[in-house]
């Protein structure tokens, strides 16, 4: 349904979300938020020059937060409904991004810590796939209210493919099998652990294989694409008749 037919119906109308992205080369497969298809509503992009996993997952550059405000305000200016980015590190930067806009903004997948972290037993902690386990600080955690979650960390830089093509930015071409058995591999660290009580990604570059590690692990799974999904459906309400 278009924007336009559904404010025809007296309906919300279909409100894009809007995606900042880094400036990166390889291929976004279906299941990526930089691939539209993994969506079932509109979603539009801004991607910041000179924003590389280098200067946003290592760096922590602050000289990027005003170009990502920029992006924040032309995706604003552009209709959309909400924002998100296309990096859980940016978490660091989450309450300037979200004061640079007037609809609702959320940097990161972390968001949800203290969120899931609720809905578990008393004991259990959350599971976090990080693309660089050293550079997921306590600040970054602090920024949005985790810093008393307990979680499990486990990253992928010690994964060649995940490492040339998404941390380094060496190559567009993505072996996709190699990087699902690099995947299992990193969450496999997590499997047994009898306090986990679910997982969530950060790394938006392992949306692509979130069953898979739901197969393996065996607890929910969340990430950049269910917490934009519900985002959006808040956007949109249908009446219930």
């Amino acid at each position: 349904m278009t924007a336009e037919a559904g404010t025809a119906a007296g309906w919300p109308a279909d409100q894009p979300v809007g995606v900042i992205g880094l400036e990166t080369i390889f291929t976004k497969i279906p299941g990526h938020i930089r691939n539209p298809s993994t969506f079932g509503f509109p979603v539009i992009y801004e991607v910041v020059a000179g924003a590389t996993a280098e200067r946003v997952v290592t760096q922590a550059d602050p000289t990027l937060i005003e170009p990502f405000c920029q992006a924040a305000r032309q995706l604003q200016a552009r209709g959309a409904g909400a924002i998100t980015t296309g990096c859980g590190f940016l978490v660091l930067f989450q309450q300037q991004l979200a004061d640079a806009v007037t609809v609702p903004l959320f940097a990161s997948s972390l968001v949800q810590l203290p969120m899931v972290h609720r809905m578990l037993t008393a004991g259990q902690h959350v599971g976090v796939l990080t693309a660089k386990q050293a550079s997921l600080t306590p600040r970054h955690l602090a920024a949005i209210g985790a810093e008393s979650v307990p979680i499990r960390v486990s990253g992928m830089e010690d994964q060649q493919e995940f490492r040339e093509v998404m941390l380094e930015g060496r190559r567009a071409e993505l072996d996709v099998e190699r990087m699902r058995a690099e995947v299992l591999t990193v969450a496999g660290r997590l499997a047994g652990d009898p306090g986990l009580g679910a997982v969530v990604l950060e790394c938006t570059d392992l949306v692509p294989f979130a069953s898979d590690i739901q197969r393996l692990i065996g607890v929910p799974v969340f990430d950049i694409v269910t917490l934009t999904d519900m985002v959006h459906a808040s956007l949109t309400r249908r009446p219930y008749r």
